[in-house]
């Protein structure tokens, strides 16, 4: 029996997983750095406060978020230093002023940073040494009050990931920002360096990322209980690699692809050659050894798991396929032309996660080519799928995303993080795509951008996901990330006047969308 017809097999044989998507729902996609904030960044403060109460004044049940992971090298939340641990940039600084842990005209130099765009060099120049100063003074009187909890239960409580994302993470700074691979052998991993005498020599400043981490979630639990208050529920998403140079694979060499020796990558990860690309896409994130994880029972994958449901109401699970079937590309291959095509875990994963976590709400991030035993997969889950409406328009009436091809277990987006703004994205499009969006939902086009978003309303879709450039009626200039590209992505924020506005002239709109649709 082949690939895909064990999996049709599968489908046949059982009741589906996971079965959650029931009620229809909208929700608002918008990453926290896009935030307003006088700190050069959106941080948890009162500015994501006041998102919530619009998304509650709008009807809106879910927002949407990117990984909150510290982010490396381009600043993607999509390539983090940790699958675990929290990106240090969303702290806001101002309980640290009120806490006496900080001047306030130490942040001066933050509150000069650009206010519409995020300067990521900068913030990393002087963000950290104002966190770092912060947890020097609390050292100086441990017993100081913050308000989120006893700084010593967090560490025991976060301890399975949290003592070795300090380490890493002290370790690349004793070493100017090298790859775990270019350090000294007695330091590679995570299972010598905890022997090593470097662990004692930095003790301090393991400690002091472990406070910043402390202080990440302790915040993010304070606006998280204010979306409870909302009845306003989090969407977290997960990508399904990690970086190369993450504490994950520091940590745990023995479950990814890896030589043994020089713990370089065998295989990594990426797409074949297709219509969009000559030469495919080469991502370069080491690839799983499956057998060994399923050896553990999956053990990696559900800490992983638990720990996004520390943090979201729903896990979207980014590249859904690669648990079908991933593209292999040998470590040395110059593109992603070369590679082969090996089986993932499949059914068994899942059926290892209902097993753990028998309520956990996950969405499959199912977009781009659907083998058989990819769609099999999907309906064997029960997860619901995307459709993304700017992926709709320009073919003929079989096209899965157009509206009345689309399903009611799944969550329609105008377009995700990834996309441009849609009327961005309709000025760009030529005049057969523009001319099929008109005919089909029988509009002029000089509103592109609402006629996506209430035909999102009007989906069978039970869960319709808009974003907030395109609530702002936003050009290209708002997109937040150009895929295949490494700089200048992630950069984009709104002003608070603009909120103001939709607050007051375009949320009892929605509400009344809601309403129309049955999204109430």
């Amino acid at each position: 029996m082949d690939h895909s017809t064990s999996f049709l097999s599968n489908a046949a044989e059982h009741q589906p997983l996971f079965s959650w998507l029931k009620d229809r729902a909208v929700g608002v996609l918008l990453h926290p750095t896009a935030l307003p904030s006088e700190f050069g960044v959106g941080t948890f403060d009162s500015s994501a406060h006041d998102f919530l109460q619009f998304l509650a004044h709008a009807g809106v049940k879910y927002w949407q978020l990117c990984p909150l992971g510290p982010t490396g090298f381009g600043d993607s939340p999509y390539q983090c230093f940790s699958s675990f641990a929290g990106n240090a940039y969303l702290i806001d600084p101002a309980p640290l002023v009120a806490a006496g842990l900080l001047a306030d005209d130490s942040l001066v130099p933050l509150r000069a940073l650009a206010a519409n765009r995020v300067e990521y060099g900068s913030l990393y120049r002087l963000k950290w040494p104002l966190l770092f100063a912060a947890h020097a003074a609390w050292r100086k009187n441990p017993k100081r009050a913050l308000p989120y909890g006893d700084f010593a239960v967090f560490r025991e409580q976060n301890a399975s990931w949290l003592a070795s994302y300090a380490l890493f993470s002290a370790l690349k700074d004793n070493f100017a920002g090298q790859p775990w691979w270019e350090w000294p052998a007695a330091v590679r991993s995570f299972a010598v360096a905890e022997k090593s005498p470097l662990r004692r020599k930095l003790a301090i400043r393991v400690e002091a990322y472990e406070f910043v981490q402390y202080l990440f979630f302790g915040q993010w639990t304070r606006l998280r209980a204010r979306a409870a208050e909302l009845e306003i529920g989090i969407i977290g998403d997960t990508p399904i690699f990690c970086a190369l140079d993450s504490a994950d694979v520091w940590t745990s060499p023995q479950l990814f692809q890896l030589d043994r020796k020089t713990l370089r990558p065998t295989f990594v990860a990426g797409v074949p050659p297709d219509y969009f690309s000559a030469d495919g896409q080469l991502w370069g994130n080491p690839l799983y050894d499956w057998p060994a994880h399923a050896a553990e029972g999956y053990a990696w994958w559900l800490a992983r798991l638990r720990a996004n449901l520390a943090l979201y109401d729903v896990v979207r699970i980014d590249h859904f396929r690669g648990f079908d079937s991933y593209w292999s590309i040998p470590a040395s291959a110059p593109t992603a032309r070369t590679g082969t095509w090996e089986r993932g875990p499949g059914l068994a994963f899942f059926e290892a996660v209902r097993a753990a976590l028998p309520g956990v709400r996950l969405i499959a991030e199912d977009l781009g080519e659907m083998t058989p035993s990819v769609s099999a997969l999907l309906a064997a889950t029960g997860l619901p799928g995307m459709a993304v409406l700017q992926f709709a328009f320009g073919g003929d009436a079989k096209n899965v995303y157009l509206p009345h091809n689309q399903r009611a277990n799944s969550v329609v987006y105008p377009g995700t993080h990834d996309n441009d703004t849609t009327l961005g994205w309709y000025a760009g499009a030529d005049e057969k795509t523009r001319d099929h969006v008109r005919r089909y939902l029988r509009v002029t086009g000089q509103e592109a951008g609402w006629d996506f978003i209430r035909s999102a309303y009007a989906s069978v879709a039970n869960l319709a996901v808009l974003s907030l450039p395109d609530l702002l009626s936003l050009g290209s200039a708002a997109r937040f990330n150009s895929p295949g590209t490494s700089q200048g992505n992630w950069t984009w924020r709104y002003r608070p006047e603009q909120l103001r506005g939709l607050d007051q002239g375009t949320a009892p709109y929605l509400r009344e969308l809601a309403a129309l649709y049955g999204r109430a």
